[in-house]
């Protein structure tokens, strides 16, 4: 994944933010949309791509676009920059191909030591019953 070739595909969209906040928010568009289309990229391999759609495909629009918002501050510039952090973040955590998990089986002495502690158990309950009458 090229970052500095990703960073020229991004499309910005600004609105305004909900919640409270009083006039300022009333005025000001400081909710920012990052929008960042998958298969139009020139940032991504073909392997990349596919890893991402498999991946993200529920986050994907029906445009094709994968949509990042941020509203955490007052100011549209830091919520640019923040909501391009996430998008980039998510990228990288997506692409990454996890290692595969190797079968294991435990040893024998640890089979043993299950199995004399269930032997253990057994008797400690078996003791506490009343004895058997004739």
């Amino acid at each position: 994944m090229n970052i500095d070739v990703l960073l020229t595909e991004l499309t910005f969209k600004s609105m305004r933010s909900g919640g409270p906040g009083g006039q300022h928010v009333n005025k000001t568009e400081s909710k920012v949309e990052v929008a960042f289309h998958i298969e139009n990229s020139k940032a991504l391999s073909d392997a990349e791509k596919e890893r991402l759609q498999l991946r993200l495909g529920h986050r994907i629009s029906a445009d094709g676009e994968l949509l990042v918002q941020c509203s955490d501050t007052r100011s549209q510039h830091r919520n640019k920059k923040i909501a391009i952090d996430r998008l980039i973040e998510l990228l990288q955590q997506h692409l990454k191909v996890s290692k595969p998990r190797k079968k294991t089986k435990p040893s024998r002495s640890a089979i043993e030591r299950r199995l004399k502690a269930k032997k253990r158990q057994t008797l400690k309950k078996k003791n506490r019953r009343p004895p058997e009458l004739p």
